[in-house]
């Protein structure tokens, strides 16, 4: 009983900072203790391409979104650090946040953010995007938060001689090779919206049929269609899901999880090319690969990734808070554990009163649909 009461009365971790992941549909806001504490969380669909126009600046808009949103915060800790990933720093976005050349470490990513003043006197520190120059030109804006997260979380804290690859399945799925704290290079996919045209814009998709459930032996179908396809290539390969139909092979209800399975499997099948790739991850030394993301896209992914005999496959979720802790904690912005941050003595009661059941939250994008990054 003692045990008891003495964890109801121990003092509650102060904020610290406020972290936004701030992609093109919606807005997402942690008021975090540490890079693993999460205090409140609140989310708006006030992403950058949902707010402005009709005569209001962009800039004049995202101000006003993140006054609605992290207003309250404020009110109660105005000394707060303020950190920001997503398309909020694109040219289209609040402050365009210019993008840095990898290979590049966490601490020379968080010494390039980019400020922006808001009318309530604040500062939001906005981390660039990422850019890969040469003939295989690539770019990325917000994955890389979520890459400094998930090597946070997964303790990944010295170089191997072999690169760790982790992938951040969407719209855009990207694969970056990160060794350390640094990310090396990286290929992005659009798989989820060739998936998406498909489905809706196509021949393919005039016959689908939405699904009971996920059909795995379908979908596995379409992995080793990839695999046998995959020299001839993907524009040969998608095809089949019409013609295994036309030959009673698939039923319509099928054709979804079978394109699924073409789409992801010519995606890791692509990998193969990269030296040093996560199909080669299985020696004893090697680090295993990783994925980031929605999880039920993360199981089909992983389950595709055993059949092309990759070794086990680490994920997770939640990265983007942990690495926007990170990134502030490089930018040196974040006030001493000790200290928190002032409270005032008349803050609203809902300060800290974690996700609330009442409050809109109310983005109904799913994680995997990659709200924080839009290049």
């Amino acid at each position: 009983m003692q045990d008891a009461e003495s964890r109801h009365d121990a003092p509650r971790p102060l904020p610290r900072l406020i972290a936004l992941d701030w992609g093109t549909t919606s807005l997402r806001a942690y008021l975090m203790a540490d890079a693993r504490t999460v205090l409140d969380e609140r989310a708006a669909p006030k992403g950058v391409m949902q707010i402005g126009g009709a005569g209001v600046a962009i800039a004049d808009a995202c101000d006003a979104a993140f006054e609605d949103v992290c207003g309250a915060w404020l009110d109660a800790w105005p000394a707060l650090p303020v950190v920001a990933a997503g398309m909020v720093g694109s040219a289209q976005g609040w402050r365009e946040a210019r993008y840095a050349d990898v290979p590049i470490d966490a601490e020379r990513l968080g010494a390039s953010l980019q400020a922006v003043r808001v009318r309530r006197g604040a500062t939001v520190h906005i981390v660039p995007g990422l850019i890969q120059r040469g003939e295989l030109a690539n770019v990325m804006r917000g994955e890389e938060t979520q890459i400094v997260g998930a090597l946070h979380a997964g303790g990944t804290a010295h170089a191997l001689a072999s690169p760790r690859w982790i992938g951040l399945p969407g719209t855009h799925s990207k694969w970056v090779a990160v060794r350390g704290s640094r990310i090396e290079r990286f290929r992005t996919f659009m798989t989820g919206e060739l998936y998406a045209l498909l489905c809706t814009h196509s021949l393919l998709g005039r016959t689908m049929r939405p699904s009971a459930g996920f059909a795995q032996a379908v979908f596995e179908r379409g992995v080793r269609a990839a695999q046998a396809g995959h020299a001839t290539g993907l524009l040969a390969t998608i095809f089949g899901s019409r013609a295994r139909l036309l030959a009673g092979e698939l039923a319509p209800d099928e054709q979804a999880d079978y394109l699924s399975g073409v789409l992801i499997g010519h995606e890791l099948a692509g990998l193969a090319a990269e030296d040093g790739g996560p199909a080669g991850a299985a020696s004893a030394d090697a680090p295993r690969p990783m994925l980031i993301g929605d999880a039920a896209l993360c199981a089909r992914y992983r389950h595709a990734a055993s059949l092309f005999g990759w070794p086990a496959v680490d994920t997770i979720d939640g990265a983007a808070a942990a690495g926007l802790w990170v990134l502030a904690e490089r930018a040196r912005l974040l006030p001493a554990a000790s200290e928190g941050a002032p409270v005032r003595l008349d803050e609203p009661a809902a300060g800290m009163g974690g996700r609330r059941a009442d409050r809109l939250a109310v983005d109904p994008m799913p994680d995997h649909e990659c709200n924080i990054s839009g290049d």
